[in-house]
């Protein structure tokens, strides 16, 4: 991480992410977005800096889990009858193949499976089929019955699921904190770039070692 992002990590009170009112985001740590062999795998995205976050987001379960955070994984799941006009008009646009890379993720393959973190069956499982975790989802509902009002991210693509997510928590008054070493984006000045707009904007900036510190001090 960057310099200029690393002095914006904030030292937490323990108070804030009490695991009576935190619940922990991964965003989207799935088979076409992390893995080597999956889509964006094979298109050629250089997958180091997602293993590394990876890496990390399994440390933050594991004490999440032990203080009895409650865990949420967030995953896409694309199909041709919910895929946006928009984004593919956006996508053609730009020169490049909407139904190529439309292809992520979609329901019924391999691609779409979580990956290297995965869910217990004390974990809850949203999907989503735009950027956001809370758009069009059961997400923000899920939440105010359990009386959550902060959410911890980790997970990838920092700059777009990870970032769009964290903007949509601020909106709806979660306090939001990112796990700066636990997401990723595939090129790292595009994930530094995201970390300093949203501590500047409507995030605090934590890392693992911070969390996992924190956390294993309730158990």
């Amino acid at each position: 991480m960057a310099d200029s992002a690393q002095r914006q990590v904030t030292a937490l009170q323990a108070s804030w992410i009490e695991p009576s009112r935190t619940a922990l985001c991964i965003i989207d740590i799935q088979q076409d977005f992390a893995s080597p062999d999956g889509l964006l795998g094979q298109f050629g995205l250089n997958m180091d800096s997602v293993q590394t976050a990876i890496a990390n987001c399994q440390k933050i379960v594991t004490a999440a889990r032990k203080a009895n955070v409650p865990i949420y994984f967030i995953g896409l799941k694309t199909a041709k009858e919910t895929d946006s006009p928009a984004w593919k008009k956006w996508m053609s646009r730009q020169g490049r193949d909407p139904e190529i890379e439309s292809a992520i993720c979609r329901v019924g393959t391999k691609g779409s499976d979580f990956f290297m973190v995965l869910p217990e069956p004390s974990d809850s499982v949203i999907y989503k089929t735009r950027y956001s975790a809370f758009h069009g989802t059961e997400f923000d509902k899920q939440l105010d019955q359990k009386n959550i009002d902060t959410l911890v991210f980790c997970g990838v693509t920092t700059e777009c699921c990870v970032e769009s997510s964290v903007r949509d928590a601020f909106h709806l008054d979660y306090h939001a904190i990112v796990a700066t070493d636990a997401c990723a984006a595939y090129e790292p000045q595009v994930h530094d770039a995201s970390l300093s707009a949203m501590a500047i904007n409507f995030a605090l900036l934590s890392d693992t070692q911070q969390l996992c510190s924190i956390w294993e001090k309730t158990v």
